[in-house]
């Protein structure tokens, strides 16, 4: 199979899905890859690196989309070069076909492409693809808490961790999935006074497990909100929703009752985000202020550590796109559910659940359409 690497699209996005082991294992097979040239920098991969590996250059986004039958990304294609794909063509990366726009996801079940979004393959209740990634976001997030509250970043002011005869700051997180429980673990082995809220028992049994009780856990409720907000020094929204929207969780009027110059860090931001005053940022310009607090939502927050991210995106995306490049998607699906999980359009036809809601026409359209 033909095999295309694009450069990533999105604003300082340094990621590349595949890194020239990964290039290896595929020509080895007898694939074809094609790397588009500089794909591989801002993580320290050189085109040296991946011609060694076995890919072959190409020069341009257009010239990579062309070559390819399967188009490994990390952040999809821009709209504007939709026009380029072609029936049949495999793209894949963390596409979110359930936050994009409907017209653009229009765009690409028009093309006749086939979608695989690596945030919804599902292997017995696990994202494998996705988890890694959650557990490097987690694991930045005391650093990234601890730069923000310094004064020269517009925060508090305030050290994250504790110091002889001062309290540590105060941390909320609302969501004990990979990202919070990561956070919560590297953030309470740091002294910090940490609160994990979430609706499943479960889950906040498992994450005092893993913080050794050193984290108080509290049922997500509203009014459990309204008691801790006021008081927190850093909350981190950690909602996620497979294949949905984010739930807004904080209100607008919440973020008006933290402290000033408190700081509010949005990881769900990719799906919408689950607090109301939150709209994305980019790692070149990261945060905002609203309401006094200081916001930060980067969508794409591994790619801080691109060449760590990119190794660990690599190492769990490598046996799935294996086994479509051997057998082709349709096969690949039939043997793998993992794989059939992500699979959103097939050949332009919606598949996933999610897809179809959002390519259903609404109500409003329908009946439009019907006085025609």
């Amino acid at each position: 199979m033909d095999i295309a690497i694009p450069r990533a699209c999105l604003a300082d996005e340094q990621r590349v899905a595949l890194t020239p082991a990964g290039v290896q294992a595929l020509t080895r097979a007898g694939h074809s890859v094609y790397v588009e040239r500089g794909a591989g920098e801002g993580a320290g991969f050189t085109d040296i690196a991946f011609t060694a590996a076995g890919a072959q250059l190409v020069y341009s986004a257009e010239e990579a989309i062309a070559r390819g039958d399967l188009l490994v990304t990390v952040d999809g294609v821009p709209e504007g070069v939709f026009p380029w794909l072609r029936h049949g063509q495999l793209l894949c990366g963390f596409l979110g076909l359930s936050v994009i726009r409907r017209h653009a996801l229009s765009e690409l079940a028009a093309a006749g492409v086939t979608t695989l979004s690596y945030e919804l393959i599902r292997d017995n209740g696990v994202l494998p693809v996705l988890m890694p990634m959650s557990e490097i976001t987690g694991r930045l997030l005391p650093q990234l808490a601890a730069r923000l509250l310094e004064t020269p970043f517009g925060g508090r002011g305030t050290l994250l961790p504790p110091t002889p005869g001062v309290a540590p700051a105060e941390v909320v997180i609302v969501g004990a999935g990979t990202v919070g429980v990561n956070a919560a673990y590297g953030l309470s082995a740091w002294g910090v006074h940490t609160t994990v809220l979430d609706h499943s028992l479960d889950r906040l049994r498992n994450c005092e497990r893993i913080c050794r009780g050193h984290v108080t856990t509290r049922l997500s409720t509203e009014s459990a909100l309204e008691h801790v907000l006021p008081f927190a020094d850093v909350l981190i929204g950690a909602v996620h929703v497979p294949g949905g929207r984010a739930p807004v969780l904080v209100r607008q009027e919440q973020i008006k009752q933290m402290k000033p110059r408190s700081v509010v860090i949005d990881v769900a931001i990719n799906q919408g985000g689950c607090v109301a005053t939150s709209r994305p940022t980019t790692h070149r310009d990261p945060t905002f202020l609203t309401d006094g607090v200081v916001h930060y939502a980067v969508p794409n927050i591994p790619s801080a550590v691109a060449r760590t991210a990119a190794h660990a995106l690599n190492n769990a995306l490598l046996p799935f796109i294996l086994q479509i490049a051997n057998a082709g998607i349709e096969d690949a699906m039939n043997a793998e559910a993992a794989l059939a999980s992500g699979v959103g359009l097939l050949r332009g036809v919606p598949v996933s659940p999610q897809v179809i809601a959002r390519l259903r026409p609404t109500s409003a359209t329908a009946t439009q359409l019907e006085t025609l």
